[in-house]
């Protein structure tokens, strides 16, 4: 077998640091490697494998669809795009809209920001994004982007954008007393900021509607609030969906959860779109935004927009999120999951917050001191015994996602509840030998 290592660039790492299990297969929540081991995915990859790996029907599809038709250019037409666009458009209720295909997420958010200037007619408007949040990591997503990892990599005001505080309503920056006030104050921060620079110069306001890997859930009050700040100044709102979407949030879409009046202008799709067994992204576009742009020339290109092959990858897999009723599952078993999560924290003093339990996601804050709220480690640098929790659990064979003082759980959301219930116990287990480790070190637990 080559040596992946000295061949590949691996993202997100040190090239000399990468050191990884070589997969060779997969079913359902679980990895096979090389090596004849079988690991349990509590992360679904990158937040991605919604429906497991090497799901049969998107197999079947992406199989049926080579046998047929590989590739046709998206300047002529294909049945599988049509047919997703369709469903695309169904499931979200933007009727009237349209969708247009990208490669992944990243490019989905340029792209939605590019329509959005453009449906506009404000020139080169301003883009409003949030700290502690991700987009992607070409150069402009980099900027939408409030990332430590990305701070240094591209100037938010050269791609006109600007930033502001999150929703974070366990360490809320604006000296709220509840979390509901939290979310109202933040979305009501947005209006404020459009007003200070002019409606007539901001383009869109481009947030997630629920964490990704920033692990910033925000309080119930939060999206609402900010589709009124954005409708009532005439700002298009732009909802990165990339990750939350597709059942993880316990909905098709994670903005649906408050209703259809909170529906954004446009939305931006990859990851759960075919369930990552096919690179596909896609911006859904309100009809008001596709009407604006219809007598336009529409300024991009992609050779790849709307793939056959991607594209009937995709179609199979909105089809078996709704022939096996895995948005429902993802809603119940995601509450039993966050049941759990909530008892660890009762247990352990290392766990400061628990959030999510919308869905099959949720996120575990660590810290040193639970009365301070004193991170485990600073943000987006990983403490040696967090490291340490996640070696001894892949030696158990279960992944776990984390980063920095956060650890992320979003497993398939065709996990087996046995599964699921044992992955549970193991990370209880292993909390409570990290809580154990982090007192007799002398640090403050309580």
């Amino acid at each position: 077998m080559s040596n992946e290592r000295d061949t590949v660039l691996h993202t997100w790492c040190v090239q000399l640091d990468w050191n990884a299990p070589t997969i060779i297969g997969g079913a359902g929540a679980r990895l096979f490697t090389a090596d004849g081991r079988s690991i349990l995915d509590m992360s679904s990859l990158a937040e991605c494998s919604n429906l497991g790996h090497q799901h049969p029907a998107v197999v079947r599809a992406i199989r049926a669809q080579a046998e047929k038709l590989c590739f046709v250019t998206s300047a002529w037409g294909a049945e599988p795009r049509a047919r997703l666009a369709e469903k695309l458009l169904e499931k979200s209720g933007f009727d009237g809209g349209r969708v247009f295909f990208t490669l992944g997420g990243a490019d989905a958010n340029e792209h939605a920001v590019k329509f959005a200037r453009q449906a506009s007619k404000k020139g080169i408007g301003r883009i409003i994004s949030r700290d502690r949040s991700y987009h992607g990591a070409s150069y402009a997503a980099m900027a939408l982007s409030g990332d430590a990892r990305t701070a240094s990599q591209a100037s938010p005001a050269m791609f006109g954008v600007v930033h502001v505080p999150p929703p974070y309503a366990y360490r809320c920056p604006f000296g709220t007393t509840t979390d509901d006030e939290c979310g109202r104050a933040a979305a009501r921060l947005v209006g404020r900021v459009i007003d200070t620079h002019g409606a007539e110069t901001v383009a869109a306001v481009l947030m997630e509607p629920n964490a990704g890997t920033n692990g910033i859930v925000a309080p119930d009050t939060f999206w609402p609030q900010l589709r009124r700040e954005t409708s009532e100044r005439g700002v298009f709102l732009i909802a990165d969906e990339v990750m939350s979407g597709f059942g993880r949030c316990g909905e098709w879409f994670a903005w649906q959860r408050h209703g259809l009046e909170a529906r954004p202008d446009l939305m931006t799709l990859a990851k759960g779109l075919t369930g990552a067994h096919v690179p596909l992204g896609a911006v859904v576009l309100s009809a008001e935004v596709s009407r604006a742009l219809e007598p336009q020339m529409l300024m991009t290109g992609l050779t790849y927009s709307g793939h056959p092959l991607a594209c009937a990858a995709g179609l199979a897999a909105l089809e078996s999120y709704e022939n096996e009723a895995l948005i429902a599952r993802s809603r119940s078993l995601g509450g039993e999951m966050f049941a759990r999560l909530k008892a660890m924290q009762a247990k352990h003093a290392a766990i400061g917050d628990v959030r999510g339990g919308h869905g099959l996601f949720a996120v575990v804050e660590l810290v040193r001191d639970r009365a301070s709220r004193t991170p485990l480690a600073p943000w987006d640098w990983m403490h040696s015994l967090l490291r340490e929790l996640l070696g001894e659990a892949m030696e158990a064979g279960v992944s776990f996602g984390a980063r920095g003082n956060l650890l992320l759980l979003a497993p398939p959301l065709v996990i087996d509840e046995g599964e699921l219930a044992d992955a549970l116990d193991l990370l209880d287990r292993l909390l409570g030998q990290l809580t154990a480790k982090l007192a007799a070190t002398g640090s403050p637990l309580r």
